[in-house]
């Protein structure tokens, strides 16, 4: 108890002192994560649109795919990736590997299939009636999309949530392809295991209550923002 109560004054210390290295791996890990999520949707919602609305041979298999996906051990992702951009791999000629974009890669393909799985889900529960009324007052396809996203926007939002708690609290991925280089692909969770790997359990404790208060202001940004929405349609 006495180590969680040095981790919490120590981590107060860190953020209150605006200590250089600790805000450069957090604004780091922000910048990772959100860009990894935000090609993630961009990647999954057609695709999840795709699955949902039309009938096509392997749709089941797809699907199986995607929740299988949703449970992805992160070591297992990083050792694919890292195949993938090593110098001998297939785009080793890219030069990705122990770079940011190796890592928003690895998260990418953690989160992708969860927001995949979920959004799939959601778009599916849709009462298929609504498409035909929609269809039947003359609506575009790009207009019908957007109808159902707005009928369907607090489930897509918790999928989005899903996806970026998942690439944020990976810690596997990111160390092997990232390489947890100080000053340039070190993110909290890496950081947590190097401390932890010291010895240093109060800094170690300290970082994991940051990435803690990380993934909690991130979840109650779209938190706020479903219930908002939600809100204006009910009152």
């Amino acid at each position: 108890m006495e180590a969680v109560m040095d981790g919490v004054k120590r981590a107060l210390i860190l953020l209150f002192t605006l200590d250089k290295e600790v805000y450069q791996i957090t604004l780091f890990t922000l910048k990772v994560t959100g860009t990894a999520t935000l090609i993630s949707v961009v990647l999954s919602l057609p695709l999840a649109f795709l699955i949902a609305l039309k009938d096509f041979p392997g749709k089941r298999l797809i699907i199986s795919l995607a929740n299988l996906g949703m449970g992805l051990p992160p070591t297992v992702v990083g050792l694919w990736v890292s195949l993938m951009l090593w110098r001998s791999g297939p785009f080793g000629r890219l030069r990705l590997i122990y770079t940011p974009k190796a890592m928003i890669i690895a998260q990418a393909v953690i989160a992708a299939p969860v927001i995949l799985a979920l959004s799939t889900a959601a778009l599916q529960q849709l009462d298929k009636k609504l498409r035909w009324q929609i269809m039947a007052l003359g609506a575009t396809p790009i207009q019908m999309l957007f109808l159902m996203i707005r009928e369907a926007r607090y489930s897509l939002l918790a999928a989005v949530m899903a996806g970026f708690g998942a690439a944020v609290s990976e810690v596997g991925a990111s160390m092997m392809v990232g390489g947890n280089i100080a000053g340039y692909t070190r993110v909290l969770t890496t950081a947590i295991v190097l401390e932890t790997g010291k010895g240093n359990f109060d800094e170690a404790l300290a970082l994991s209550f940051i990435l803690l208060l990380v993934s909690y202001l991130g979840t109650l940004w779209l938190t706020l923002l479903q219930q908002r929405r939600h809100k204006d349609v009910y009152n």
